[in-house]
């Protein structure tokens, strides 16, 4: 037998079998974990690539991090949390809110710390997973992928970038051993991260050059410390911080309407974030090149009150023509301008659409998710399951991210559907599920119809939300409850299943059924009622 996993660590040197065995123990792993483990499932284990729970809020701990999203959005449901200190959470309060979380429902000991998979095969005689890791080998009835979106760095393919004898690391892998007081320092890329890490180190560097490949919409941060009277009435008033939370989540889901509704109300947001640019950048060129030429919501909303004040510092220059090369101590742009630094910051993004964990899980055809995603990009059912993967979740997958709430609202439905699946297989004596590819076809046609008239392809931007089809795999198109109540139950007609045979170990394949096949005629377009949308 195994070692014992009881403290999180120690190393198993045999094959462990498990039921469930959710993969990553970030906010989506772990509220998986705590949820089954409410439910009264207790076979199942976590394994982690890390050395402690928290997922991104583990990793990213560059100066300045924290949370866009509203701190009463920003955490699970069943465990509010009243000790927030400011409307936006930096990134320590979330990382000590979500070991909190581990610690208070007794989940740690279902972890395996550094433990990182290396690969998932579907055994389809055994009707299990097999999972090897960095420390040993499991089998599993059941897989859950929380392994995140932004959980791989995207590294730019710059010409000599690998030739750089300085100091260079990605915003997600902070090099907290590096002082960048009084150096030279450049960071490339001017999205979420770089608007919190600018005007973090540019008092305390020598030359901050902000390389930027394209302008991005800036808005207010409307971010303030919470008050003691308030943390008090949050923890003592029954009922408060649920109806803020409420109120907050109502306003957010209003930003749906310019955003895959009616993209032309996006002029609304634009006005807000010109005056605000006019405001806080005096200089008519750096403005002009601050003032993006697609839709506000094409690319990811960025809210800040100091980067545009950071950028008009002596000490800072945006660079906007583009790098043509890195060399040992400098940076080439397009125009020929060579400038030398001795640190370099990359703000450059994640792998969400490529996620290289796409590789890692082979199917009951003997392919890999990436190559099933070769011919027509990613794609999934509901955002969570997907066809010829049997038995097997995919947190936040296929057009289930949210581009203005908290991804918490997605992942806590998710979580739903798949305690319901368990739930599901246990009434009915299923041994296995696998979404009918039909099914997953007509949903995805649904959804792509939502998405054709949104801002994120008809916006005028490219961004990281679309992938090389040109399609956008990342984001839901619709109201977030919307897509709760689509994942309320597990539709399990919409499946093939197949069933234990408790008189011969045998397994009956259901998907042949009369019954079966009747119930799989209800509609997978996600603007019908039906199976997805139940009233």
């Amino acid at each position: 037998m195994s070692q014992s996993i009881t403290n999180g660590h120690g190393r198993d040197t045999t094959p462990r079998h498990t039921r469930v065995l959710i993969i990553g123990s970030g906010l989506s792993g772990l509220g998986t974990a705590v949820r089954l483990s409410q439910q009264g499932y207790t076979d199942f284990l976590v394994i982690e690539r890390g050395d402690d729970v928290g997922g991104t809020w583990r990793v990213n701990t560059y100066p300045g991090a924290g949370c866009d999203v509203p701190s009463q959005l920003y955490s699970y449901s069943f465990a509010l949390n009243p000790e927030w200190s400011r409307s936006f959470s930096p990134q320590p309060e979330i990382q000590r809110y979500i070991q909190g979380i581990a610690d208070r429902y007794g989940v740690r000991d279902k972890h395996i710390f550094d433990c990182a998979m290396t690969s998932a095969r579907w055994n389809d005689a055994d009707a299990r997973w097999e999972v090897e890791t960095t420390r040993g080998a499991f089998t599993a009835d059941i897989v859950v992928s929380a392994a995140g979106v932004l959980a791989e760095p995207n590294l730019p393919d710059i010409k000599g970038i690998h030739t750089f004898e300085g100091e260079i690391f990605h915003s997600a892998q902070w090099d907290h051993d590096a002082d960048l007081s009084g150096k030279r320092v450049a960071v490339i890329g001017t999205g979420a991260s770089a608007v919190q890490i600018v005007p973090s180190i540019a008092p305390q560097v020598a030359q901050l050059d902000v390389y930027q490949r394209t302008a991005a919409w800036v808005f207010p941060h409307l971010t303030r410390a919470y008050l003691a009277p308030e943390r008090f009435a949050f923890k003592h008033v029954p009922g408060l911080q649920r109806l803020i939370r409420g109120l907050i989540y109502a306003n957010r889901e209003l930003f749906v309407i310019s955003q895959a509704k009616y993209p032309a109300t996006a002029v609304l947001l634009e006005l807000i974030a010109r005056v605000k640019l006019w405001l806080e950048v005096r200089d008519p060129a750096l403005r002009k090149r601050l003032t993006p030429n697609f839709r506000a919501g094409c690319k990811r909303l960025l809210v800040s009150n100091r980067f545009y004040p950071a950028l008009t510092r002596d000490n800072v220059e945006l660079v906007t023509d583009g790098i043509e090369e890195i060399r040992g101590n400098s940076i080439v742009s397009i125009d020929g301008t060579e400038r030398e630094v001795d640190a370099i910051v990359l703000c450059t993004g994640f792998h969400v659409a490529d996620s290289p964990t796409y590789g890692m899980f082979t199917g009951r055809d003997g392919l890999t998710l990436s190559e099933e995603f070769e011919t027509d990009g990613l794609q999934a059912y509901k955002g969570t399951t997907v066809a010829g993967f049997p038995n097997a979740f995919t947190m936040l997958g296929a057009n289930s991210g949210l581009n203005y709430t908290s991804l918490i609202y997605v992942i806590e439905s998710q979580i739903a559907y798949v305690v319901d699946a368990l739930a599901t297989m246990d009434e009915q004596g299923l041994r296995t599920f696998d979404i009918r590819k039909d099914v997953q076809d007509e949903y995805n046609r649904g959804v792509q119809q939502k998405m054709a008239r949104s801002v994120w392809l008809t916006g005028g931007c490219s961004s990281w939300f679309l992938d090389r089809h040109g399609n956008n795999p990342t984001l839901w198109p619709d109201f977030s409850f919307r897509f709760r109540r689509m994942l309320r139950r597990f539709d399990v007609e919409n499946y093939e299943t197949t069933k234990h045979s408790a008189a011969t170990n045998s397994t009956v394949t259901q998907s042949d059924s009369t019954e079966s096949v009747a119930r799989t005629a209800v509609s997978t377009n996600p603007d019908e009622k039906g199976v997805h949308e139940p009233a």
